[in-house]
């Protein structure tokens, strides 16, 4: 069996992905250059794709024509190559719970560290987010075309736009794609694991922009309730963490400085 007759067997067999070991361990007697020289042809030939290091996704015929393979195809598969827990997030997630406005042109994944190194030659399509612990109970699941994908919750989703902004571009388009998410959330669940998961002056910043940004009071007075509930203390923090503070107005609720102005795009 050649190597390409062995990989339209693993993807007819429901295993669109594979790594290099696995090749390797499938034909031992074949001479490792040889290997590596097949997987180079029919890389160039757009039969598979290196979505990282000694890992590959078969290009299935939808995707023939691009030959680029979209990140939920293969990434749960990659993630356990990995041995990495994760979740699809930011504006990826955004878009998978309908908030689309903002269309991501890079795919978001949080996972833990050690940073996961790939070359943009190798893969310039997903962008690395990390957090020192992935809160299970505060994860979505869904099908994809290849089995179950992991994204963050409507919640979550929230207060990472927030927490991560400067990988969105900004707090202007992390309350753009709010104003679209905020019809999905309900910070009454899992208030604790939330709570526990983002930083303090995340969620004081992200009630600010419900509040009195967005004008969604409902949602935010609930965020605030459970602050009060689980008896958080709050200190005064910049709406911009980058920006100037003096001489900038408060806001006494949230205990925020208001030093930077947040623009919302049209719907």
């Amino acid at each position: 069996m050649t190597i390409r007759n062995w990989i339209k067997q693993q993807e007819s067999l429901g295993k669109p992905t594979f790594s290099y070991r696995d090749v390797k361990v499938n034909f031992s007697d074949m001479p490792e250059q040889h290997i590596m020289n097949e997987l180079y042809r029919l890389s160039r030939q757009k039969i598979i794709q290196s979505v990282y290091k000694s890992f590959y996704t078969v290009i299935p015929i939808q995707y023939s024509v691009r030959g680029i393979v979209p990140p939920t195809y293969y990434i749960d598969q990659l993630m356990e190559y990995l041995a990495k827990p994760y979740y699809i997030s930011l504006l990826s997630a955004a878009e998978i719970h309908g908030a689309a406005h903002q269309r991501p042109q890079r795919f978001s994944v949080t996972t833990l560290r050690p940073v996961v190194t790939t070359s943009a030659r190798k893969n310039n399509l997903i962008v690395w987010n990390y957090r020192k612990d992935i809160p299970e109970n505060l994860l979505c699941s869904k099908n994809s075309e290849t089995g179950i994908i992991h994204y963050s919750s409507a919640e979550l989703t929230a207060v990472d736009l927030v927490q991560f902004e400067h990988q969105v571009g900004g707090l202007s388009v992390a309350a753009t794609v709010l104003s679209e998410l905020v019809e999905t959330i309900d910070f009454s669940k899992n208030s604790n694991t939330l709570f526990q998961t983002a930083s303090l002056t995340s969620i004081q910043r992200l009630g600010y922009i419900l509040d009195y940004i967005l004008e969604e009071t409902k949602q935010a007075e609930m965020l605030y309730q459970q602050l009060c509930l689980l008896n958080k203390k709050l200190g005064y923090t910049p709406l911009a963490h980058c920006l100037p503070i003096r001489g900038n107005k408060r806001n006494n609720k949230w205990k925020i400085i208001i030093n930077q102005t947040i623009e919302i795009d049209d719907i």
